[in-house]
């Protein structure tokens, strides 16, 4: 009996410590996206990439385009059927900014195949810069991947606000608390895949343009 309540004590311990673990780390993932919200004025970069999931992301990335924040924008993600004019007509894009400085990643179905296609395209172009444009919430993670299968270049995040405004307490809005739970947890199974995972070898960046 007295084994037997040591073992339970011992039990609790752990799983005490690990619900702690949890939401320090909750916190500190947080407190990520809101560094996010408080950047300022992103500088000029050599190339811009915006990760589908919301037609003001797309419009965002246009914009900062236009602008001349980025010679060409990649929109990584897109569904292998929707067309370039679909999108255009939809974000209400210039003609002429698509022709010219757009192109489309219809290959990558998450996060992970974002950030790789991303880094094949900034080899391609030559680019060591990117403006990485999503919602605040996504970016913590987007980074992290855009990082592994894109050493050597330099990623400067462009957030898209989603549920509580800039300024407010996010963990205030239950809608976006459950949102930023959600994505909290994959970014720690995307942590842990990724220290597992190999990032690009040699021969893989000098097939995609690499040096």
């Amino acid at each position: 009996m007295r084994f037997a309540n040591g073992v339970s004590r011992a039990v609790l311990f752990v799983v005490v410590l690990v619900l702690i673990a949890g939401v320090v780390g909750f916190l500190q993932f947080s407190s990520q996206i809101t560094a996010v919200r408080n950047t300022g004025p992103v500088e000029p970069a050599d190339g811009i990439v915006v990760l589908t999931g919301g037609k003001a992301r797309v419009a965002t990335a246009l914009d900062l385009l236009a602008e001349g924040k980025g010679k060409r924008l990649l929109i990584s993600g897109v569904h292998p059927r929707t067309t370039s004019t679909a999108i255009r007509n939809a974000v209400g894009g210039r003609a002429e900014l698509f022709e010219c400085c757009v192109d489309i990643d219809r290959a990558a179905l998450d996060t992970a195949g974002n950030a790789e296609e991303a880094g094949k395209w900034a080899r391609r172009n030559g680019f060591s810069s990117l403006i990485v444009v999503t919602s605040d919430y996504h970016m913590p993670r987007s980074l992290m991947e855009m990082r592994h299968h894109g050493p050597g270049i330099r990623f400067t995040p462009y957030f898209v606000t989603h549920g509580a405004s800039p300024g407010e307490d996010m963990l205030d809005d239950p809608q976006t608390l459950r949102l930023t739970a959600l994505e909290y947890v994959k970014y720690l199974a995307a942590a842990l895949r990724l220290r597992i995972e190999p990032g690009p070898d040699n021969a893989a960046l000098a097939s995609t343009g690499g040096n």
